[in-house]
C-alpha cells in the first residue's frame, strides 16, 4: 500500500511530476515487473511529459523481448496507451503511444487484446485526422496489426481505414504529370480518387466520417494539410512506405479488402508509384498490387470488375510488371511482378501475346527462383482451366519457350517439377507443333515419368495424357509409345 501510494503522492514528487520507480514486495524478484506498473500509473495519472516519457519507456520495454510485451498487455498496458492515443492533442504523445502499441502488437494474442480494448476505431481516426509524423507511426501500426491477425485485418476494413491509406499514398503522386490525353494520369486524377473514396465510403460503411481533405474538414485538418505540403521530402517518403506497407497487409489473402482497394482507385496510385520510386516504397506497392492480383485470381467477380481490358488502371499496373520483368534484373521485384502477371492470366484475350514474351525470356533467367516463377506463371496460361489454353500455348512456342523449357528439367526438383507440368500442358494443346519434335520433347517427358514421377505421382496422368497427345501428332518418332489411352 505504501508503494502504490507512492505512485501518487505529487506532494512528495516535487511541482514537475515525474516518474516514481520504486519496488514493490510483491515484484522484489522481477524488477521489471515494477516498471510496468509504475509507467502504467505514470500515463493514467501523471503529467503530460511524464505520460510521455512513460509511454516510451513502455515502447522500449517492449522493444527488448516478447516477455516485457507479454508483462505490459497482462498488467493492463493497452488500455491507458489508446487512451493517450486518442485523448491527447500532442503529437509526441500520439507518437509515444503508437510506438508502444506498434512494439507490442507481434503476436495474434495481443493484437486481439487491442482490438478487443475497442483500438481500431481510435487508431482509424488518429490517423484521418493527426500530423504527418504521427501518421507515419500509425500507418506501421496498422500494418503490424494486420499482418497478425485476421480480425483486426477485417476490423479496420469495416472502419474504412483503406480509404485514408490510399489518400495518404496518392498525396503529391500525380503533380509532375499534367498530360491529361497521353493515357497517362493526370493531376485530376487525384481529384477523382478522393472524390471515389467518399462515394463508396458513403454508399458502403454506417461508419462513414469526411477526411480531412474534403470541404467539410476541421480547421485543425486544414492545418495538418497545410503542414503536409511544408513538410520534409523524407517524412513524406516515410509516410507512403507505411500507408503501402499497411495496404500490403490488409489485402493479403483478402478479397474483401482487395476489392475496397481497387473500388477507391488504389489500383492507379500504387502502379504510378512502382513507376516513379525506388526502394522500399516501391518495393510494398508492388507486395500490394500482387495480394491484389492473387485475390483476384481466386475471385472471377473482382478479376471481372478490377481488371477489364479497358480499364485503365489495369492496363497501367499490366505496363509496370512488364517493365519490372522486362528492363530490371532484381530478382526481388521480378518475383512478386511475374507471380502478380500469372495471377491475371485468365484476363489477357488471345491477342494480348506481349505479357508471353517477357515471360518466357526470364525461363532462361540465372536465378532459379525466377525461371522458376516465370515456369509457373505460363502454367496459368496454358492451363486446361484457361479457355484460351491453346492459343495460349501455341503462342509459348512461338516465343521459343520450349529450349529453355527443356533445360528446367535439368535443374533442382522444384524447376523439374514445375517445368514439367508446362511441357505437358504445351504437349496437350499445341501438340502438332514441330518445336516439340524438334527438341526431342517425348524423349523428355519418357524420361521425366521415370524420375519426377516418381516423386510426384499425381503428375503420371498428366504426364501420359501429354505423351498419348505427341505420339499422335508425331506417331513416326515413337511409335511404340501408345501407354495412355483415354
Amino acid at each position: 500500500m505504501k508503494w502504490l501510494l507512492s505512485i501518487f503522492d505529487s506532494e512528495n514528487s516535487g511541482a514537475s511530476g515525474g516518474i516514481v520507480l520504486s519496488l514493490p514486495p510483491i515484484a522484489s524478484n522481477d524488477p521489471i515487473l515494477s516498471w510496468v506498473w509504475s509507467y502504467i500509473a505514470s500515463i493514467q495519472m501523471g503529467q503530460l511529459s511524464d505520460r510521455i516519457e512513460a509511454a516510451n519507456e513502455l515502447a522500449s520495454l517492449a522493444r527488448d523481448n516478447d516477455r516485457n510485451k507479454k508483462i505490459i498487455v497482462e498488467e493492463g498496458g493497452v488500455p491507458p496507451l489508446l487512451k493517450l492515443l486518442k485523448e491527447t492533442a500532442s503529437s509526441e504523445a500520439q507518437i509515444a503511444a503508437s510506438t508502444a502499441l506498434h512494439n507490442i502488437a507481434n503476436d495474434q494474442e495481443r493484437v486481439s487484446i487491442i482490438v478487443s480494448e475497442l483500438g481500431v476505431p481510435i487508431i482509424v481516426n488518429v490517423l484521418s485526422d493527426s500530423s504527418m509524423k504521427v501518421q507515419i507511426q500509425v500507418a506501421r501500426l496498422v500494418a503490424r496489426m494486420a499482418e497478425h491477425d485476421p480480425v483486426a485485418q477485417d476490423d479496420f476494413a469495416r472502419e474504412n481505414v483503406i480509404r485514408p491509406l490510399v489518400t495518404l499514398l496518392s498525396f503529391e503522386t500525380f503533380v509532375e504529370d499534367p498530360r491529361t490525353n497521353s493515357g497517362k494520369p493526370s493531376i485530376h486524377s487525384i481529384v477523382q480518387i478522393n472524390k471515389e473514396m467518399e462515394k463508396n465510403s458513403l454508399l458502403g460503411s454506417k461508419n462513414y466520417r469526411p477526411y480531412m481533405y474534403s470541404e467539410s474538414s476541421s480547421s485543425r485538418s486544414g492545418q495538418n494539410r497545410k503542414d503536409r505540403e511544408n513538410e520534409k521530402p523524407e517524412v513524406k517518403i516515410k509516410l507512403k512506405i507505411a500507408c503501402a506497407e499497411a495496404l500490403w497487409m490488409l489485402a493479403r489473402g483478402s478479397v474483401s479488402n482487395s476489392r475496397k482497394i481497387t473500388e477507391t482507385k488504389g489500383l492507379l496510385c500504387l502502379a504510378k508509384l512502382v513507376e516513379k520510386e525506388q526502394g522500399e516504397l516501391q518495393f510494398n506497392c508492388l507486395m500490394t498490387i500482387m495480394e491484389i492480383t492473387t485475390a483476384a485470381e481466386s475471385n472471377a467477380d473482382l478479376r471481372r470488375a478490377a481488371f477489364k481490358t479497358n480499364s485503365p488502371a489495369a492496363k497501367a499496373v499490366v505496363d509496370q510488371l512488364l517493365r519490372l520483368i522486362k528492363d530490371l534484373d532484381s530478382p526481388t521485384l521480378q518475383i512478386p511482378a511475374i507471380k502478380s502477371i500469372g495471377s491475371l492470366a485468365r484476363t489477357f484475350p488471345a491477342r494480348e501475346t506481349r505479357v508471353l514474351g517477357p515471360l518466357v525470356a526470364q525461363i532462361s533467367h540465372r536465378n532459379q527462383e525466377v525461371a522458376t516463377e516465370a515456369a509457373i506463371a505460363l502454367q496459368k496460361f496454358s492451363s486446361p482451366e484457361n479457355f484460351l489454353c491453346m492459343e495460349h500455348s501455341k503462342a509459348i512456342i512461338e516465343f521459343n519457350g520450349v529450349p529453355p523449357l527443356m533445360r528446367l528439367l535439368r535443374g533442382n526438383d522444384r524447376m523439374q517439377l514445375h517445368g514439367l507440368v508446362l511441357l505437358c500442358y504445351l504437349a496437350l494443346h499445341a501438340g502438332n507443333s514441330e518445336a516439340l519434335e524438334q527438341a526431342r520433347v517425348l524423349t523428355a517427358l519418357e524420361g521425366a515419368d521415370r524420375t519426377v514421377v516418381a516423386q510426384h505421382p499425381e503428375l503420371k496422368e498428366l504426364v501420359s495424357k501429354a505423351m498419348y497427345h505427341l505420339n499422335l501428332y508425331h506417331s513416326g518418332v515413337h511409335p511404340q509409345r501408345q501407354s495412355y489411352v483415354p
